[in-house]
């Protein structure tokens, strides 16, 4: 992978959700310095320790986050490497997304105080005796996660602390983690960061950065009394083979472990901090200098526009011809007065009698049509809260407690919809509907996600959710989820059943020979093709936030895109089944839900594209584990996407056949 790797693996899963907000900042106030914040974003003010009062603190704290790797899925807690560990200090409190995203803030050792600068100050040092088995497994399972190039994450004042470096071109990337160390094969080549210094180039030696030179920068605020603010915290890993490890001296050689070593090694942590003074870069737009070096990033701008502009055009041609081929038809079909003219009727009219008849089970298609209606109200809230920015990336974890709420809370949604067409189609076992509305999709992400945490509990990872959340998360589901599910079903059961412009005749008309084109199948699998082209860019983007740690801050062009999607969807399902009504196949329930549902499965063969050409996850836990988060991934987008295609299919049935003169 190497260093220029290291550019494309930032922080960790979609978590550190940069948001538009962020430049919100301080608006105007009544008097000099007073502003308005949302919540987890107020600044914190720092003075010198001899200034220090309740408003201005003195002493910086540095937070350590779990440790993760783009070869690897399971990233391990600080706690679980042999570091120096903080001797006092309260852990963070954690919300909900975090815990599912297996994020564990933890307090460090690393102590500052504002404006005071130290110099190769240690921290500790770690002794390993390699003949000791409790030693030997510590500084293996360090090995490993150097091979692995597990990283780092700290934080300073909620930020990320970040390690810049020159990449091709010329660019600075500034990367929210380093790494614990790096390798020299056998063969005497670098593997990831051993590529920054000429020094590391022993065979078959592992070398481990144990001191990190870190520069904090600030901005004094305007008023002056209030003291300063930090703006970012930078940090350059090293490696130093202290002569005197009770006196470290920070000379130039490099502390290295090769992979045969006996005896006894001793490990000194150390660290230098320094302070600078930046009159350019305000705390309210303290995250740019990140975002500006993040690779792809003009790529991206420039691809999003390309898709937008392609996928209107589209839109623009099947809206056209829709109408215009609908108008004619509608008007050739209400000027026909003669008997004559009737029994020639042809096309979508002939079948009037049987478009609304209900489909074959029909059950199963409402409690999808519940689930799914569930998830696109709660994709849509959360992006629209994204966009305004409430979901910042200082209070971690926050979207995905907030779409994990909204599913908990649309409950009611869910069951009224599968309830109202469940009656429709003139079910009458309304128990088993509303319960499974209530189980099966949930039951279905659940079950996968519970044998995923046993795979991650069974590895010792941080991503295992503790048995007390799991709990809190089958007490959300069962004691208001369903409760509110089964509300939401009483009223839909209670409203008379939709009425249909035509009435159903008794006898079903008999379908003629199908074409190949108009047959269900190639229909539904060129249904998805328009849809997955409008997304698979953003995918792309999407997946490396989650898989190669990657920040994902647009929003306001994936909202965007989440607009062009539900359209795009709506418009190829709507022309697929106008073009089978013609002919003469009135079997569009199912076909409408599965052509825009269809779109999952180009997802899920793009995601499985995306493991094998851009990841390099290794291990048959990683493995299994990438594959079975995917599987939640496509459940969830097939059921949001066909619910889209029904609805729309559903509008426009109901549309032309009211407007269209029936005997």
């Amino acid at each position: 992978m190497g260093a220029r790797r290291s550019a494309a693996s930032p922080p960790r899963w979609p978590r550190l959700w940069l948001l538009c907000l962020l430049l919100l900042g301080a608006a105007p106030g009544p008097r000099r310095g007073a502003a308005f914040y949302l919540p987890g974003l107020a600044p914190v003010n720092f003075c010198e320790e001899d200034k220090k009062s309740d408003e201005c603190k003195s002493d910086i704290e540095l937070f350590v986050n779990r440790l993760d790797s783009v070869e690897s899925v399971l990233p391990y807690e600080y706690t679980a490497f042999d570091f120096c560990q903080a001797s006092e200090g309260k852990r963070p409190s954690e919300n909900l997304g975090q815990v599912l995203f297996g994020e564990r803030i933890e307090p460090s050792p690393y102590k500052f105080t504002f404006n005071k600068k130290e110099t190769c100050k240690l921290v500790c040092t770690k002794t390993y005796h390699t003949e000791k088995a409790e030693d030997k497994q510590k500084l293996e399972f360090l090995k490993k996660s150097m091979l692995l190039n597990y990283q780092h994450h700290w934080i300073v004042d909620n930020m990320p602390v970040t390690w810049c470096y020159d990449v091709e071109d010329g660019q600075k990337y500034c990367n929210p983690g380093f790494p614990i160390g790096c390798y020299i094969t056998d063969k005497g080549r670098a593997k990831d960061a051993c590529v920054i210094n000429s020094d590391f180039h022993e065979r078959d030696t592992f070398y481990i950065f144990n001191h990190v030179d870190i520069k904090i920068h600030y901005h004094v605020v305007e008023s002056g009394s209030m003291g300063a603010r930090l703006v970012a915290a930078k940090l350059e890993p090293r490696s130093f083979k202290h002569t005197n490890v009770d006196k470290p001296d920070c000379i130039k050689t490099p502390m290295d472990i090769s992979n045969k070593a006996s005896g006894e090694i001793k490990i000194a942590y150390t660290y230098s901090v320094s302070f600078k003074e930046d009159k350019e870069i305000r705390w309210a737009s303290r995250w740019d200098y990140i975002l500006e070096s993040m690779p792809h990033t003009h790529i991206q701008w420039f691809s999003i526009m390309n898709s937008l502009v392609i996928v209107l055009f589209l839109s623009g041609m099947v809206a056209m011809i829709m109408l215009r081929t609908l108008h004619k038809d509608i008007a050739r079909y209400n000027q026909m007065d003669s008997t004559e003219d009737a029994q020639e009727e042809f096309g979508w009219k002939l079948v009037h009698g049987d478009i609304f008849r209900p489909p074959r089970k029909g059950m199963l298609l409402s409690v999808f049509l519940g689930s799914g209606t569930q998830i696109l109200i709660m994709t849509f809230v959360t992006l629209f809260f994204a966009c305004l920015g409430f979901l910042s990336p200082a209070n971690r974890g926050a979207l995905m407690t907030c779409a994990v709420v909204l599913w908990v809370l649309l409950g009611t949604p869910a069951g009224y919809v599968a309830a109202r067409f469940y009656k429709s189609f003139g079910g009458e076992k309304w128990k088993t509907n509303v319960l499974l509305t209530s189980f099966l999709c949930p039951g279905i992400v659940f079950a996968d996600f519970f044998i995923m945490n046993l795979i991650l509990w069974g590895e010792g990872s941080s991503a295992a959710i503790p048995f007390g959340t799991l709990v809190a998360i089958l007490a959300l589901w069962f004691c208001i989820s369903v409760p509110l599910t089964f509300i939401g079903a009483y009223f839909g059961f209670k409203k008379n059943a939709i009425e249909h412009p035509v009435r159903t005749n008794q006898i079903p008309r008999q379908i003629p020979d199908q074409s190949f084109y108009t047959k269900p199948l190639p229909g539904i699998i060129m249904g998805g093709i328009l849809p997955f082209g409008c997304i698979f860019i953003q995918l792309f983007f999407i997946l490396n936030s989650i898989w190669s740690h990657q920040m994902y801050y647009m929003f306001g062009f994936l909202f965007l895109v989440f607009i062009i999607l539900v359209i795009t969807c709506s418009e190829a399902t709507i022309l697929l089944c106008y073009f089978h009504l013609c002919a003469e196949d009135y079997h569009w329930q199912w076909r409408s839900f599965l052509t825009s549902g269809f779109t999952a499965v180009y997802f899920l063969i793009y995601a499985i594209h995306y493991f094998f050409s851009k990841l390099q996850i290794t291990g048959t836990a990683s493995t299994i584990l990438y594959f079975g988060y995917t599987m939640i991934m496509v459940l969830i987008f097939f059921l949001f996407t066909g619910t889209i295609g029904f609805f729309a299919c559903f509008w426009f049935v109901t549309k032309i056949y009211s407007v269209v003169k029936v005997d």
